[in-house]
Order: C-alpha cells, then structure tokens, then sequence
C-alpha cells in the first residue's frame, strides 16, 4: 500500500511520536530517516537519546542533507519510512549556504517528488514555524517563509495531513 503522511505542529508537540506510532503500525520494514545533526553538546545529547529509545524495527538513517537521494534509494527496499524532520532538513540546507531562496525551493521540489514516488508509506514530520510572532531578524524571516513554503508543498502531495498540538492530533486532510 502506497501512502503518503504529512505532519505538522509546534515544537515539541509530539509530532514525533505520533508518526512513530503511526508507522509502528504498519507490515513491513521501516527506515527512519533523521535529519538533525550534533552541532552542539546539547543537540548530540538529543540525538543519542532519540536513538537509545527507537526500537529494533527501525533502520536509521542519519541524513542531514540528500533526504530525496536516499528516499529514492530505499524504494523497493523499505515499506514504510519516516522522515524527521523537514525543518531541520531546511535549516541544514540554509546553514549548508545555499543561498539563493530559488535553489532551496528547487531541492524542496525534489524531495516532494521523491516523497510522492516513493511506493511504500511515506511519513514526513515538519515543524509549523508560522504560529508565532513576526522573527526580528532577515535569517529567522527567511527561513519561516520558506518552511512555509515546503510545509505547504509537502502536505498538498500528502494523502493525509496531521496537526499536533500538546499531544493530540487533529487531521486536517
């Protein structure tokens, strides 16, 4: 069964955990795809925790950058994989200087492509970063606006959308 997952909400809303628990559910071998990079001590922290607690039924991935070059080597191989999370993916590619908006776009394209030919299930989790005050910087704007963007390319692809907040989700599609 091909099918096609898009969640959002805020920050620690259990977005998360909520496409796990999705995927979990589901026949087949899963791939999850993470896209957070160890930067700092605390974010190495993180990620060490979130791997310590995904189970055996997972093969990890750490992708911080090529998400739509290895959704599209895992096709035929993996029945289900989850991306998390488009977001820190854009954030990647942004502090990664590519620097015109154009070409970011471009790359989103390509991951919505890859997420929409993928013949499996396909779960993309992605931080709604629009919900707040107005950024007080160009870097901080820049990037609300095109996380809006690719929110919005990712989810019109989807067959189903999802809102998170404290822990309830609400489908929206």
């Amino acid at each position: 069964m091909s099918k096609k997952i898009f969640i959002t909400g805020g920050a620690r809303s259990g977005k998360s955990s909520f496409a796990e628990a999705l995927a979990t559910e589901l026949p087949g071998k899963r791939a999850y795809i993470a896209t957070a990079q160890a930067l700092d001590p605390e974010m190495a922290a993180r990620i060490e925790r979130h791997r310590r607690e995904r189970d055996a039924v997972w093969e990890t991935f750490e992708e911080p950058l090529a998400v739509a070059d290895l959704l599209r080597r895992l096709q035929g191989s993996h029945d289900v994989v989850l991306i998390d999370c488009l977001t820190l993916w854009l954030n990647n590619v942004i502090l990664g200087r590519v620097e015109a908006d154009d070409a970011i776009l471009s790359m989103s394209e390509e991951l919505v492509s890859a997420f929409s030919a993928f013949s499996g299930t396909c779960i993309v989790v992605s931080n709604e970063v629009g919900l707040g005050i107005v950024p007080d910087n160009p870097l901080a704007r820049r990037f609300r606006d095109l996380a809006g963007i690719v929110n919005q390319r990712a989810a019109a692809a989807a067959d189903e959308a999802y809102f998170v907040a404290s822990g309830i989700p609400v489908r929206m599609k």
